[in-house]
């Protein structure tokens, strides 16, 4: 069990290729996923999130035989996202070597599933996405659907809803953040930590490890990135890469 903020490297893929996106737009191709994972094995790295960002927009099968290549080269532990439709699916994935499920649109349309999902494997092994974007009023939406489906859910139906479905982890996304290194959206960190005693994963948005104190100090348990793991420099040459600024007591 872990006694510190974990550091959690975040992976998109489309079909069988690494991409990254900026605002949930324009995927730039990074290469293949089983490379990273492998320079991720030699990092130590805490736990990977591996992310479908097409599966469930474009209605489309989640792709197991990349993620049980990955499963079978990952020293770390996985969580997979991303067009997670039916149960079967849910234990097709344990079954191939993931930790963890996590949710983003079934959370509004199929929180049945979610449900049996905790039934099945116990709360920590569920885990629910939340896409936010804030409106020109100043008010946080939930999204669905890669960001192309508006909620209308409020922040206390959010809660109440984790609350009742018993999740074990929640992982905050600000889709305006996303790529854009322009450091986490800490208003909505502070919002959700304070209404709710799940962990909370801060992501979108990271530049360095600056900004990963300020987003534990913001209340979130632990931390998720994408581009600062994978882009370097001004020029974002692509270049996997990994540290931990918690990483210095062990687990």
């Amino acid at each position: 069990m872990y006694n510190r903020p974990r550091v959690i490297p975040v992976l998109g893929i489309i079909d069988d290729d690494l991409v990254k996106t900026t605002k949930y737009t324009n995927p730039r191709y990074l290469g293949d996923p089983i490379n990273a994972v492998k320079i991720f094995n030699g990092k130590y790295v805490d736990e990977l999130v591996i992310t479908d960002i097409r599966a469930s927009v474009e209605n489309k099968p989640i792709n197991f035989e990349l993620l049980s290549h990955i499963a079978q080269q990952a020293f770390m532990p996985l969580g997979y996202g991303g067009g997670i439709k039916t149960f079967e699916e849910v234990k097709k994935l344990f079954r191939i070597g993931f930790e963890k499920v996590i949710f983003n649109t079934a959370f509004i349309d199929n929180s049945d599933l979610i449900k049996r999902s905790v039934e099945y494997a116990g709360s920590q092994s569920v885990v629910v996405s939340l896409d936010f974007k804030k409106s020109i009023t100043g008010k946080y939406v939930l999204y669905a659907k890669s960001g192309t489906v508006k909620s209308n859910m409020t922040i206390p139906d959010i809660i109440s809803r984790l609350i009742e479905l018993n999740v074990g982890e929640v992982v905050l996304n600000v889709i305006d953040k996303d790529g854009t290194m322009s450091g986490y959206d800490l208003e909505i960190i502070k919002i959700i930590c304070s209404m709710i005693d799940v962990p909370v994963i801060a992501n979108s948005g990271a530049k360095d490890e600056s900004d990963f104190y300020q987003a534990i100090n913001s209340g979130a348990h632990s931390v998720a990135a994408s581009s600062m793991f994978v882009y370097f420099g001004k020029s974002k040459a692509v270049l996997v890469t990994y540290n931990s600024p918690f990483n210095k007591g062990g687990k």
